[in-house]
């Protein structure tokens, strides 16, 4: 590399012509090679945002805080409760431990660059099959990753998605969503100011990482195990004294800026404080602590060496900048102070060996995507079932499907519990609960995504994704309030990708404005595909909601001899059903028409809902989903232990009755059935009743099971599929 030409460096860094003419046309020279490399990570795809720019605009902000910067959140009372979803994919598949590990270590300095002290990890993670052996490799070793990192540094991890398709056999899927608190006075940004000083806390820096971003930005294919030195290495037990020094320097008033070490690392933390305030910057890299001998500029500029921090600090607070570091036994360095010139400059041992305008390196391209719908849409909304499984054998295949089976093996690895604020635990209910002491009352926590759906429909299953999530918190007794989402996609430079990502935004921005929700930050992920496949068009949503009192939470389970009542429209032969888990479990295969979701209704039983609990009246309350309203039974008296005598098929195509999946249903438990028809009533929604909780029995329509053989296959699949 040190000796190839200019048009060799550019190309191999992932440059392309037009890329390189626009650098020389914007600098009105050619860069040096330093600048070359700046620019390839800044100008890739993870740093850039080049090709998703133009629409992420779309989404709805209003009433979001701290929209722009590391992270956004939702006020509560004085506080503001933070939260971020970001992707950690291509790491994760050539290095499953290390990479999810690090992902972690990313997404919580997103938090804690804006001053928020993080409380809570989600996570939605999506594998090839588990019978294949590779996927069962990367499964395990990104759960284990996940667990050692979370469960080191005291954060919970207390709620998630797990899936499994064919689809995301060479590109897995790792999104991990971290939440925290501040107070909104205590909020930080990343804007510098001039005359300050820059200071590094943290880890030494290595060649770890080094072109991560640049890997993060291209097609995985065979030659990516080479790609391992991009793969950052965590450290679980420095990051958790750092978030405490980080912090404690977060308080000083002194301090008047902060950004954490991310993609591209010095380079980009330190950049886009420079263009955030219109400043400049000067670095002296001989001064970074290096943590190995002859490290060139470019590798100290773009290592991604984990747990660091950056600091903007005005000369008298430097000293205790420097005090708190090493209070806590952490490296120190000061590398520069920022400049009213408005340039970018690095210097090596006192030379000036770079000069930019910080805007140039922190505004890429925006490319207008060619979306145009994939012809296998309309082919895929016309294939038909040939329908052959008896109802007792389909039962059984779903509920030990992986996709729908018992997630234990998974969530008993993460200690949910540390941190003293987990109020809701996996499993419980559609989401997790973390006390919010500050303010009283508990927020919810949940992340959700279909990507079958978005396949068939990207405009409406990307819709279905948000309301899914806003459902999983409402069934769990929370007022939706905000969104963060992770959008997970194939090579955008595809007419086809191009069209899954543009519909889906769209999708995502209307759910959005209807569930008066704004999407406080994000993140996109593309070329998630290999020469094989592309993952299924996967864009992953995390939301958060709030209940001013515990006793306002509702719980997913049923208790013998209440009756269970379904919310919502009964599935008829008419209805549409595509993209529902049993015809990927049943058939390998997806197909027909996605149902859409009703705004208007959503509402409405969120006001039911919340009328029945205020009332006393809701044993148990689950949203149906996966499995449908089969898989929404099942899963209330499996959790409460208890049965179910009653009818669940209403048509006459009985696979889509008891699993087709059509948005804005839920099921509820009462033991008071007369008060609560008397509030369905007035409030005009759609309810059929069931049947009741019957202990030790599931019998309906003309089938009857036995339980204890259901339960045994619900809760060991993922667990004996793993050990073999």
């Amino acid at each position: 590399m040190q000796t190839e030409t200019k048009p060799e460096l550019y190309k191999a860094l992932g440059l392309t012509d037009f890329e390189y003419a626009e650098i020389q046309k914007r600098l009105g020279r050619e860069p040096n090679k330093l600048e070359t490399y700046l620019f390839s990570a800044m100008w890739s795809e993870h740093c850039g945002y080049m090709h998703s720019r133009k629409y992420l605009s779309k989404f709805p902000i209003g009433g979001a805080v701290s929209h722009g910067e590391n992270a956004g959140g939702i006020q509560i009372g004085e506080h503001v409760i933070v939260f971020k979803v970001e992707s950690h994919n291509h790491p994760s598949a050539v290095e499953p431990f290390q990479g999810a590990a690090t992902g972690i270590g990313g997404i919580i300095r997103d938090i804690l660059a804006i001053g928020a002290r993080p409380i809570a990890l989600l996570d939605s993670l999506k594998f090839g099959k588990i019978t294949d052996n590779f996927s069962k490799h990367i499964f395990d070793g990104v759960v284990r990753g996940i667990s050692h990192y979370g469960n080191c540094i005291g954060v919970p991890t207390v709620a998630g998605e797990v899936g499994f398709d064919e689809s995301y056999t060479d590109s897995p899927l790792v999104n991990v969503m971290a939440v925290g608190i501040v107070k909104k006075d205590k909020i930080r940004s990343a804007k510098a100011e001039p005359n300050k000083v820059v200071i590094v806390v943290g880890s030494h820096t290595g060649r770890d990482g080094i072109h991560g971003a640049s890997f993060a930005s291209k097609e995985l294919n065979e030659n990516s195990k080479e790609d391992r030195p991009s793969v950052q290495v965590g450290d679980p037990f420095i990051k958790k004294v750092l978030i405490e020094a980080t912090l404690e320097i977060l308080d000083l008033k002194e301090v008047q800026s902060c950004q954490d070490f991310g993609a591209a690392g010095l380079l980009s933390s330190s950049s886009e404080m420079a263009y955030k305030g219109e400043c400049g910057i000067d670095l002296h890299l001989d001064r970074v602590h290096l943590r190995e001998d002859g490290m060139q500029p470019w590798e100290i500029m773009l290592s991604e060496s984990q747990e660091r921090m950056l600091f903007v600090v005005e000369e008298e607070g430097v000293e205790k900048v420097l005090n708190i570091a090493e209070k806590y036994e952490i490296p120190s360095s000061i590398i520069g102070n920022t400049t009213e010139t408005g340039c970018f400059k690095l210097f090596w041992n006192a030379e000036e060996v770079a000069n930019l305008p910080p805007e140039i390196l922190a505004e890429a391209p925006k490319y207008t995507l060619n979306e145009e719908e994939p012809e296998y849409i309309n082919e895929y909304r016309n294939l038909t079932l040939d329908k052959n499984i008896p109802i007792n054998e389909a039962v059984e295949k779903m509920v030990c499907d992986p996709n729908f089976a018992s997630k234990k093996w998974v969530y008993r690895q993460y200690d949910h519990t540390v941190g003293t604020r987990t109020a809701v635990k996996p499993a419980q209910s559609g989401a997790a609960g973390i006390w919010i002491h500050e303010e009283g009352g508990v927020i919810g926590l949940a992340i959700d995504s279909n990507g079958r759906q978005v396949f068939l429909n990207p405009h409406e299953g990307a819709k279905n994704s948000v309301w899914e999530c806003c459902r999983n918190l409402i069934s769990s007794g929370f007022k939706p309030l905000g969104v963060t989402d992770c959008l997970n996609y194939g090579n955008p430079e595809k007419d086809e990708v191009a069209y899954q990502f543009v519909k889906s935004v769209e999708g995502i921005a209307d759910a959005c404005r209807e569930a008066k929700a704004p999407v406080v930050s994000g993140n996109v992920s593309f070329y998630n595909e290999s020469p094989d496949r592309r993952v299924f068009p996967t864009p992953t949503i995390g939301m958060i909601g709030y209940t001013n009192s515990a006793d306002k939470l509702l719980k997913a389970a049923f208790s013998n001899k209440e009756t269970v009542i379904l919310l919502g429209k009964e599935i008829t032969d008419d209805s549409n059903t595509g993209g529902s888990l049993y015809q990927r479990v049943l058939y390998d295969f997806i197909g027909g028409e996605v149902d859409k979701t009703n705004a208007d209704l959503e509402k409405k039983f969120e006001e039911t809902i919340f009328e029945l609990r205020d009332n006393k009246l809701i044993g148990g309350c689950i949203d149906v989903s996966e499995g449908g309203l089969f898989g929404a039974v099942f899963e209330g008296v499996k959790n409460g232990n208890t049965g179910f005598k009653g009818s669940l098929i209403f048509c006459k195509d009985e696979e889509k009755a008891l699993f087709g999946e059509i948005t804005g249903r839920y099921v509820i438990s009462t033991a008071e059935l007369e008060k609560t028809k008397k509030i369905l009533q007035s409030k005009q929604v759609q309810y059929k009743i069931l049947g009741k909780c019957v202990n030790n029995i599931m019998e309906f329509d003309k089938y009857s099971f036995d339980l204890r053989k259901l339960y045994d296959l619900y809760d060991k699949s993922i667990e004996l599929e793993m050990e073999r």
